[in-house]
């Protein structure tokens, strides 16, 4: 959302009070927000290891974070550059605005989509899709974008449009507005969000307790097997079985099939219009319980990738809170409090803060997951 660009009046001679060092560090934060969230889609796009739902939701997060430095930062970084002072037109003005407070709402909604997805897949883990978007996913990354232009539309259907309205200021100009904003973009979303991942957690906790209760209880009963092994006495050794029937040692071609009516058949031969043989303990049997052991290390890793992915959330949203609770506080007390003194200089800082936060996400994937880092790691190697 954005900060209050204020200045001196179109009537009088142009702004020269430059300020470089934001044009600097602007261009130089478009830079990394840019580079940064598209190595984040191109890795989960080309690596079949984060193709998770949890890294789709992740996407739809580092997409808002793009639009937002391709169609809001450039825009506000020049306003900054000349000062505070508006130069564009008003109706450039009112599409920064809108732009500006939908990408921030759909950052953190996305957010919120994440808690709601985790908290799902760790209640209901049988009936969750942890390799592709199914119907509820998309219904809820839908709802996401759907949500956030809904809070935001207000601003483009005009209520910006206020008598005696400052041309040289773009500014959201209802204080009505700024408080509805703040509080279903912000003041709603973050406490589900933050109790949705407490309850996440302490479902975690207790998978994690089952798991160790049941592989303690399997390392008893290995001893339990072993210790009766051990104490078992001898078994006789069974005796050699009988010779081969001497008309067997015959050629194939010159055995009659009535002679071997009168041999014994092995356990699990079965009549019928085709004679089959049955292995009920034989090598068919290892391979369907081989198979069965394999898709339940599968399973095992799948969940422990998810554990992972899970433990790299907590910091995206507490690294927002901590870059977006400042504004949104000192943008609804501007609004609510017009005694309150508060400076274009520290509504600057606040603001940039905000917009510090959609550079910070792809470096936060890249310390601590794994897969992420690789790409990274890969990636950059390639150009260098």
């Amino acid at each position: 959302m954005q900060a209050n660009l204020t200045g001196s009046n179109h009537t009088v001679a142009p702004n020269t009070d430059y300020n470089f060092p934001a044009l600097v560090f602007g261009i130089l934060l478009i830079f990394v927000i840019i580079c940064g969230n598209l190595l984040v889609c191109l890795s989960v796009y080309t690596e079949k290891a984060l193709k998770t739902t949890t890294n789709y939701f992740i996407v739809s997060l580092a997409v808002a974070d793009l639009l937002l430095a391709v169609l809001v930062l450039p825009l506000f970084v020049y306003a900054e550059f000349q000062g505070g002072v508006w130069a564009l037109s008003m109706l450039i003005c009112d599409g920064l605005m809108t732009m500006d407070v939908m990408l921030c709402t759909a950052s953190i909604f996305n957010l919120c989509a994440i808690s709601i997805d985790r908290f799902i897949a760790v209640s209901i883990p049988l009936n969750y899709n942890r390799k592709h978007v199914d119907q509820r996913q998309a219904l809820l990354l839908s709802a996401t974008w759907i949500s956030a232009l809904a809070v935001a539309s207000p601003v483009i259907f005009g209520i910006n449009r206020v008598p005696q309205r400052d041309a040289s200021t773009c500014k959201l100009e209802d204080d009505n507005y700024v408080v509805y904003s703040s509080v279903c973009s912000f003041f709603i979303p973050c406490p589900i969000m933050l109790l949705l991942y407490c309850g996440m957690f302490r479902g975690l906790r207790r998978w994690e307790e089952a798991r160790k209760a049941k592989l303690r209880s399997g390392g008893v009963q290995a001893c339990a097997k072993l210790q009766r092994a051990i104490t078992l006495p001898r078994l006789p050794v069974p005796a050699p079985p009988p010779a081969t029937p001497p008309d067997i040692q015959r050629h194939p071609s010159d055995v009659k099939l009535d002679e071997l009516a009168h041999y014994p058949r092995p356990a699990g031969y079965k009549d019928g219009p085709i004679q089959t043989l049955a292995y009920p303990d034989g090598r068919y049997g290892h391979a369907h319980t081989h198979g069965h052991a394999h898709l339940k290390k599968k399973r095992a890793k799948i969940n422990s990738r998810e554990r992972k992915a899970m433990k790299v959330l907590p910091v995206v949203v507490g690294v927002f809170l901590f870059c977006w609770t400042p504004f949104f506080v000192v943008h609804t007390m501007r609004a609510l409090c017009q005694s309150c003194n508060i400076s274009a200089d520290q509504m600057s800082i606040v603001t940039w803060l905000g917009y510090v936060n959609s550079a910070l996400n792809p470096i936060i994937y890249t310390v601590f997951n794994t897969e992420f880092r690789n790409f990274f790691r890969k990636f950059l190697r390639s150009f260098c």
